[in-house]
């Protein structure tokens, strides 16, 4: 499970430091991808492949899940973490987070997203979170 919040800098090559305690559960090789609210997901191998296999058997009875895998997969790179600890992310992908140069990378259970760090402080101002935390108590997501 990844968790925790942590702030790097982009380099001018678009390289950014993994932070040491997502290494190891990452592996030296993950996936990197576009996700939701403007940031990007970075999975390891295994979860990357388990999500793949649930979306295969969905996609093709369901237009809205051909769709959404189509912006999720398709987007997919490969990353390989370098002996600094460094990733390098591919410039499509900087450009659709809006990366430019600092980056906050937190976890988030079986993945880890990587934000612009103003977009990081916009989208999770985390003001609201009673009147969340109500409505996903009636989902059982609470503690």
């Amino acid at each position: 499970m990844f968790m925790g919040e942590y702030n790097h800098t982009l380099d001018p090559k678009g390289r950014v430091i993994i932070p040491a305690k997502f290494r190891e559960s990452l592996g030296e090789r993950f996936v990197i991808t576009k996700g939701l609210d403007g940031c990007l997901y970075g999975y390891p191998y295994d979860k990357w492949e388990e999500v793949g296999r649930n979306f295969q058997q969905t996609i093709s009875t369901n237009k809205e899940a051909r769709a959404f895998s189509r912006f999720f997969f398709s987007s997919a790179s490969d990353c390989d973490i370098d002996k600094q600890g460094r990733i390098l992310i591919p410039a499509n992908l900087r450009g659709y987070a809006g990366l430019n140069k600092e980056v906050v990378i937190a976890g988030n259970l079986g993945h880890i997203e990587f934000w612009d760090k103003a977009r990081w402080e916009e989208a999770n101002s985390f003001e609201d979170m009673d009147q969340v935390a109500d409505k996903l108590g009636g989902l059982g997501l609470m503690l």
